[in-house]
């Protein structure tokens, strides 16, 4: 076991030399995500205010994933109560507004901090779990968590079983948008710059740590990383991902009840990333699309039995697209690629 005085993670020359070979992103993938960002940014102009709801929305969702990626993706924790996080990120928003007047934008930072800590400290009792006994516990968090939100004792913080309802922010005059459209761009800032340190992160020292723990714990301990801090980091980072994604869900829906943040919605968020990919940063996107409009599709296929449709949805992604959707797409854009450099040779 790594003792107290070793690195969080080892600083050695032949790392430092590999980090500094590994090659910056691509021309083809700069372009890529410069087009997704343009067509992200005109997207609110070309569709209607429910439909910027809508996207706003994925967005949100796209950062929980991320953040619950991290931790199960790169570090191997399986985690089915990550909803709670987002609970407490939603509720600090919720309260800090409704009962201080905080400014919404100050409410963001604050509920990633808050979930920062809570996760940490979840994180480090935790770490004497794995696999499905680890799962189990984060389930017990995801189910434990609706029924201390209605808690009589936190009634007047939380507002009991009927929630908190939040006044919409006003979009800045000089913007010349919308409720929604503002709230839009508010929630693609978030999202770019979280998910810009989420890949600097993952490419560096710490996420080599964390895909070395997942792959090979005994030969990452032995290399001198400390497991047990790296893990609590990990499950820390991934809980303040998910409160952000929280609070800003609050906002957006300008609601919060106790009942909205069932279980439900942390398995949710599992099958989000397991469909977009696995380890896969672009992953969160997908799964993020697909848990806000599959469920609606569903719904317009048949109204009498709509999570029977979402089940064969979910059935025919996982054997049509075992990697995720990320997965496929990077599959597709290679054979391509391939194909291109044949035809041109």
């Amino acid at each position: 076991m790594a003792t107290s005085s070793t690195p969080l993670v080892p600083s050695t020359t032949a790392a430092v030399g590999t980090a500094a070979r590994r090659p910056a992103i691509s021309k083809p993938q700069l372009i890529g995500l410069v087009l997704a960002l343009a067509i992200a940014c005109a997207l609110p102009f070309m569709v209607s205010n429910y439909r910027v709801f809508q996207l706003t929305l994925t967005l949100v969702y796209a950062i929980a994933l991320l953040g619950l990626n991290m931790l199960t993706g790169y570090n191997g924790q399986i985690s089915l109560g990550h909803g709670a996080f987002y609970a407490i990120g939603a509720y600090v928003a919720a309260i800090l507004m409704d009962k201080f007047g905080v400014p919404y934008w100050l409410t963001v930072p604050a509920a990633g901090a808050v979930c920062l800590v809570a996760g940490f400290l979840f994180g480090l009792p935790a770490l004497r779990l794995e696999g499905l006994y680890l799962a189990l516990a984060t389930f017990a968090l995801g189910v434990a968590m609706p029924q201390i939100l209605k808690y009589k004792h936190f009634e007047h913080w939380t507002g009991g079983a009927q929630g908190i309802v939040i006044v919409k922010p006003e979009a800045p005059e000089w913007s010349g948008l919308t409720q929604d459209q503002w709230l839009y761009f508010v929630v693609l800032v978030c999202l770019v710059a979280l998910f810009v340190i989420g890949w600097n992160v993952l490419r560096g020292r710490m996420g080599r740590a964390m895909v070395a723990i997942r792959d090979q714990p005994i030969a990452a301990q032995a290399m001198g990383v400390n497991t047990a801090m790296v893990k609590s980091a990990t499950f820390g980072l991934s809980a303040m991902y998910t409160g952000i994604s929280g609070a800003l869900g609050a906002i957006v829906i300008q609601f919060v009840a106790p009942d909205s943040f069932n279980i439900f919605l942390s398995i949710t968020l599992v099958v989000g990333v397991v469909i977009g990919g696995l380890a896969s940063i672009p992953g969160a996107i997908f799964g993020a699309i697909f848990i806000q409009f599959i469920p609606n599709i569903a719904d317009q296929i048949s109204k009498a039995a709509p999570w029977a449709i979402y089940g064969v949805f979910l059935i025919v992604f996982m054997y049509v697209m075992p990697s995720g959707v990320a997965g496929f797409v990077r599959l597709v854009v290679a054979r391509f690629v391939s194909k291109t450099s044949k035809e041109t040779s």
